[in-house]
């Protein structure tokens, strides 16, 4: 059935490269992030309207509502347990709530002094814990058995990202501090760095397929950062140009600049996904330093983005990004939300080939 109401068609929109499919009543505010389960083709979508919708997706890329379940106020960031049978989000009511899909109820499980802008499901060999990320500085692990948290990390900023690749949890915050713990010793950093970009740091994604742990830096200013844990990788660190573009051909040392809104990496291959202001879409192969494609969404900004389990579906949002404030934000801005299927091609790394 559908939750809202109807059963859900999904036409093809009526752009000739890709020819994605618009997902039928989508929130009806911002969207602030997107997470695939890890079990079946399920989509929990997290809203500015208060709300987490959960979407099946099809082989053919149709979708249908499945459930829905509100906080007290925007959802800023959703995820999923390891066994893809419940949906956690965290949102502006400075709480974390978790729902599983078997029994169809929600229940608060976290709670921080401030909005809780990112929740991340953390695999241990003890067992699964939910790791939150706030405004409050602090990042706090729970045990869902527990009411209380079983750890706490002080940050020196407002957690603004994070993300997780056992057994690191990599934290960015406010005034661009980057926190990396190692999770056999979660409440204290295992190493503090500033970010090697000048703006404000958008999000941090883990990367995975590399022989040494990585994760990738989205900034304001329209640049990725590629950053090894250890000091003796440092000398693969790099960074690339993504999200600009040139005011005239023949002006390319002054280009607008747009936000990296969001980084989704590819389950299988590895390479990455980054979103931005600017209403594009890339696919990158960060280990041979190579675009495997671009393409722009229907106009508007792309505020959030995911890969499915096995990477042949992406999903992203075509949603404000509060980049502009609130003035941006005008009552016929896009808010639409998109499948994309993947091809080999777009999302695998390219083999090196001798000069």
């Amino acid at each position: 059935m559908s939750f809202f109401g109807r059963a859900a068609t999904t036409p093809n929109l009526a752009i000739p490269e890709p020819r994605d499919i618009e997902v039928p009543e989508p929130p009806s505010d911002s969207i602030s992030s997107l997470a695939f389960s890890s079990a079946a083709d399920y989509l929990a979508v997290g809203s500015w309207d208060n709300s987490v919708r959960l979407y099946e997706v099809g082989q053919a890329g149709q979708t249908q509502g499945k459930a829905m379940y509100t906080h007290q106020g925007p959802v800023l960031s959703v995820c999923w347990n390891k066994d893809g049978n419940q949906v956690i989000s965290g949102g502006a009511d400075n709480a974390a709530r978790v729902f599983d899909i078997t029994t169809g109820q929600s229940q608060q499980v976290a709670q921080h002094d401030a909005p809780v802008k990112v929740v991340k499901w953390v695999e241990t060999p003890q067992g699964g814990i939910l790791a939150t990320g706030s405004w409050d500085k602090t990042i706090k692990y729970w045990d869902l058995r527990t009411p209380n948290p079983v750890a706490t990390a002080q940050l020196p900023e407002r957690c603004y990202t994070m993300d997780v690749q056992y057994p690191y949890v990599v934290v960015g915050t406010a005034e661009r501090h980057i926190q990396i713990f190692n999770l056999s010793n979660p409440s204290s950093p295992y190493k503090s760095i500033m970010s090697p970009l000048k703006w404000q740091t958008r999000v941090i994604s883990c990367c995975i397929n590399s022989p040494s742990s990585s994760f990738a830096v989205g900034s304001l200013e329209g640049r990725v950062a590629i950053q090894f844990v250890e000091e003796k990788d440092n000398a693969n660190n790099y960074s690339f140009r993504c999200h600009r573009r040139d005011q005239t051909p023949s002006a390319k040392d002054q280009s607008i600049i747009y936000a990296v809104n969001d980084i989704s990496v590819h389950p299988v291959h590895g390479t990455v996904s980054t979103c931005g202001s600017d209403g594009t879409i890339h696919f990158w192969d960060i280990y041979g330093r190579t675009r495997l494609k671009s393409f722009e969404a229907v106009p508007g900004t792309v505020s959030a983005t995911t890969f499915n389990r096995n990477g042949t579906i992406f999903a992203y949002a075509v949603s404000y990004d509060w980049s502009k404030g609130h003035s941006g934000m005008t009552p016929d801005y896009p808010n639409k939300l998109m499948i994309h299927a993947c091809k080999d091609e777009e999302v695998k790394r390219r083999l090196a080939t001798r000069k």
